[in-house]
């Protein structure tokens, strides 16, 4: 499998992986076809995922600025079109407590409401049409561990006091009676505004709509090199080279090895797993009490996720390999599969139809970073740490305020560089490291 920290190209016009997103889905949208020859455009963009279809729409509805989107294989071929499809009102791993203990009560509040605007710029875009079997609205946060209800508690109290956000605490009893009976599950919180889609068709409505605004989609035309020439930015794909004034990197995990000096050493893709069982009869239904379709996380280190999918299938992911090499060992989907029948007695024959990984994108700091060099040439947003599906279309929207000079908000999210990584060639071995550390965490603490 393509491991961007050893891997220079992602590809050329690489097939969908095998998951169940690619086999439900349908025919995958027009796009303007591969670069086939040199173009001169004002605003290029690499990817095309979230940000840099959000980043593309944005750019041509509010600034009337029509940008090449260049993607290496297909569109949301990424993490993008291989995520679990959970819509929330978050983005990175550091909490609101950290944030108000480290830039003070107001920036943590503005950097909650960036989020919640990105969970409502998916709504009003979804409302313009886009078919993404959305799911009910919903999501449950899980203690896995009795002493972990206190800490959601807590969690909820801030959230009611701070932002006025309507949680509601969650008895085991109540949890196993009203939504599932998950073993594993001690009590939870939950959300009222948290959902399920289908992220593979989310993306293709992005595109639809970006195509429609002016957008030119570029399939199967990876940048191979890229130099600065001429107070521009040539970006050579294997057809034509692009010349553009300004460009945006939005290739978040999937960004190859040493791809550009602004971004080098400043990301850590990490892999993670999913897998979709076998269609669950009613009497399995029944028998695990899974009323419910909301989405559902675990307070775990090393966390696991799942939901019901409209065909009654369970989606179940967690943390994958550490290396692309062993990215398809099916070790890892079989680990995952003996995690959820621990949650779900009842399900001791089931079998799982598909299983895939993708890369996330880890920031040292745990947040998601839209920066920019100071020629104001080349833009990224990177980070999400793997709860980017809502946040990363906000961010594709100041991307494009950046872009077109406009003033964004004054937080940590866009005034500050992604850090760059300590020991950077160690990486792998910290990962190593804090999976073993986080093994631990959730087995006895």
């Amino acid at each position: 499998m393509y491991d961007p920290l050893h891997d220079l190209s992602p590809g050329c016009n690489e097939a969908y992986p095998e998951s169940y997103w690619a086999n439900v889905s349908g025919i995958a949208p027009e796009h303007d076809g591969a670069v086939i020859a040199d173009l001169d455009v004002d605003v290029a963009i690499i990817g095309a995922g979230y940000t840099g279809l959000s980043c593309a729409l944005h750019l041509a509805r509010e600034h009337g600025i029509k940008a090449h989107v260049l993607e290496a294989n297909q569109t949301a071929w990424g993490c993008s079109g291989r995520n679990a499809g959970f819509i929330l009102k978050s983005s990175g791993r550091k909490s609101y407590g950290q944030m108000a203990k480290q830039w003070g009560e107001e920036v943590m509040r503005g950097i909650y409401q960036e989020m919640a605007a990105g969970v409502e710029t998916v709504n009003s875009l979804i409302n313009e049409g886009i078919d993404c079997d959305q799911q009910s609205a919903g999501y449950i946060k899980v203690a896995h561990k009795a002493n972990k209800l206190k800490e959601l508690v807590e969690l909820a109290k801030l959230q009611q006091n701070m932002f006025g956000y309507d949680v509601e605490i969650l008895s085991q009893n109540q949890v196993r009676e009203q939504y599932m009976d998950d073993r594993n599950a001690y009590g939870a919180i939950r959300y009222k505004d948290g959902f399920g889609v289908n992220p593979l068709k989310l993306a293709w409505g992005y595109q639809k709509l970006a195509r429609e605004a002016g957008v030119k989609v570029h399939c199967a035309s990876p940048v191979n090199h890229w130099k600065s020439q001429d107070n521009k930015q040539k970006l050579h794909t294997p057809n034509g080279i692009v010349s553009a004034q300004k460009v945006v990197i939005a290739t978040n995990g999937y960004t190859p090895k040493n791809f550009h000096s602004l971004i080098t050493d400043r990301t850590l893709p990490v892999l993670s797993q999913i897998i979709v069982t076998e269609p669950l009869s009613e009497a399995q239904i029944v028998a695990c009490n899974f009323l419910t379709s909301n989405v559902v996380m675990d307070t775990r280190a090393l966390k696991y996720y799942y939901r019901k999918l409209p065909d009654n299938r369970i989606l179940f992911g967690g943390r994958g390999a550490i290396t692309g090499k062993s990215a398809d060992d099916p070790y890892y989907a079989q680990r995952l599969l003996s995690v959820l029948k621990t949650s779900f007695p009842a399900l001791a024959n089931l079998k799982y139809s598909y299983a895939w990984s993708g890369w996330i994108c880890m920031a040292l700091d745990d947040l998601p970073h839209i920066y920019q060099n100071d020629e104001q040439s080349v833009f990224y947003s990177m980070g999400y740490c793997g709860s980017g599906v809502a946040f990363s279309v906000q961010a594709g929207k100041r991307l494009a305020e950046k872009v077109a000079e406009k003033p964004v908000p004054n937080l940590p999210l866009y005034n500050k560089a992604l850090p760059k990584f300590p020991f950077a060639p160690l990486r792998r071995v910290g990962q190593w490291g804090y999976f073993h550390y986080g093994k631990i965490k959730d087995q006895w603490f």
